[in-house]
């Protein structure tokens, strides 16, 4: 059984009222390595810090080995940190650099040189010592910052991003290296990155992080093979995600399409989520499953061919959707091919923005305004009273993106996910969130002009007719 080392509960946290953390829930094993991942803004560099002590939090408590170390300064925290950047000290040479901290504790000369000696062999830097930092490469300042950290036997060692000054091969390289490292120190790791290949790779378990919340926490297999829902599908590895509809248990429709799945448990008719990853796509010429009838066949054509270096990167267009799929064999562009997928490779997941449509309180300002978001829009001939109380309904194709000069509301770029035909946006605004369906790709964590269909919104009175 797992020993909790750290435990976070219900912390919150925000930046002059802009929250960043809400009620937050977290532990940390001993001699894990746990990764905080997500995309920038989502919270995990802030989780880190509260951990390390450079931050506070509003409320919740943070337990180390069950005891309260809410707001404890660094220095009385068992534990140190790794940043990008290194603060090596360039008129030090290495071996002065790992033993700065020892210096400082009054150890003897003999006792520094037998942990540093140590520390250096974990880090594959014996015979450096007498190097300055400038002579040395990125990847070996690296493991010269993780030296120095580690000599001082924390049980936690925090790193935020460390990997993020290196170039694509160096990195990959010290994946491996950081992992080995961990499991020779037998410290704790705690690991902030935007990486997931990062995270797949060294993580014992991996918490994917998006707006201050928790989306997943579990084994890099558990996440990638079983994400809960389409941002941790689409933020870990290559997936086609399509929206589907729950017949019954096991049998989900994509398009008219009715593909076989496990699934059980879900309401019948229910939008879901369909994913299913690249690579276990199976294309043929003709149709391989026994027994089958035409309404579960999916026959598509190669549109687009990619090779990338140990497969190829396949589209094919079915019925309007394009689904992505990886493999050894070389098709031809304009191949008709069937696509098979075995159920178990089918992934269902509740719709995170819940409902296929944006419905909005609203009420009549006058006889031809209505307001809403906090906006007057000019709607004629809506045979509704003054101060009524309505809710607007405003599908997610009848909102555009525009420029802001022109936009009826301008909102935040949280989420953008490929529905195989179109990409499904997601915004926050002040006024709550907005889904929108469009064919255009935009910058995530930007604001976006965004305008409204008036002609082809459903408006009800709230409460009936």
């Amino acid at each position: 059984m797992n020993n909790i080392l750290v435990e976070l509960k219900n912390i919150k946290f925000d930046y002059d009222g802009d929250v960043i953390l809400d009620g937050l829930n977290l532990f940390v094993n001993e001699n894990e390595f746990l990764t905080l991942l997500g995309p920038s803004g989502c919270g995990k560099t802030t989780t880190l810090r509260l951990i390390g002590g450079f931050i506070f939090p509003k409320s919740g408590v943070i337990y180390f080995e069950t005891n309260n170390i809410t707001y404890l300064p660094p220095h009385k925290r068992n534990l140190n940190t790794v940043f990008q950047r290194y603060a090596l000290f360039p008129h030090l040479n290495l071996f002065d650099n790992v033993a700065f901290g020892l210096k400082l504790k009054k150890l003897s000369k003999d006792e520094i040189k037998k942990k540093v000696d140590k520390m250096l062999k974990i880090v594959n830097l014996t015979g450096y010592e007498n190097r300055k930092t400038d002579e040395l490469s990125g990847g070996q300042q690296q493991r010269v910052a993780i030296a120095r950290a580690l000599v001082n036997n924390p049980k936690i060692l925090l790193l935020d991003e460390p990997l993020g000054a290196l170039d694509l091969k160096l990195r990959k390289e010290m994946q491996i290296e950081l992992k080995n490292i961990q499991k020779e120190a037998g410290v704790t790791f705690i690991y902030v990155t935007h990486d997931q290949e990062e995270a797949l790779t060294m993580s014992d378990r991996i918490v994917i992080m998006k707006d201050g919340e928790i989306q997943q926490i579990g084994t890099p297999e558990d996440v990638y093979n079983e994400p809960k829902n389409a941002f941790v599908a689409d933020f870990i590895g290559e997936s086609n995600i399509m929206d589907g509809i729950m017949l019954e248990d096991m049998l989900v429709e994509i398009k008219g399409k009715k593909i076989k799945c496990v699934d059980i448990g879900f309401n019948k008719y229910l939008p879901v989520d369909v994913v299913v990853r690249p690579e276990d796509i199976n294309l043929v010429f003709s149709p391989t499953f026994d027994n089958i009838d035409n309404e579960y066949i999916i026959f598509g054509e190669v549109i687009n061919i990619i090779f990338k270096g140990v497969h190829y990167e396949i589209t094919v267009s079915s019925d309007g959707i394009e689904w992505i799929v990886h493999t050894t064999i070389n098709y031809n562009l304009n191949d008709k091919v069937y696509i098979e997928i075995s159920p178990e490779n089918i992934h269902i997941m509740e719709k995170m923005f819940k409902g296929e449509s944006n419905i909005i309180d609203a009420f009549v300002e006058d006889i031809d305004i209505i307001s809403f978001m906090g906006k007057r829009f000019k709607k004629a001939n809506h045979n509704f009273n003054n101060n009524d109380k309505l809710e607007v309904n405003i599908l997610p194709n009848n909102i555009s993106i525009v420029s802001e000069d022109h936009a009826d509301i301008v909102g935040f770029l949280e989420s953008l996910i490929y529905k195989g035909s179109y990409n499904e946006l997601i915004f926050y605004t002040d006024m709550g969130k907005i889904m929108v369906h469009s064919q255009q790709e935009e910058q995530l964590g930007t604001y976006i002009g965004l305008k409204f269909d008036l002609d082809s919104i459903i408006i009800t009175k709230k409460g009936g007719k």
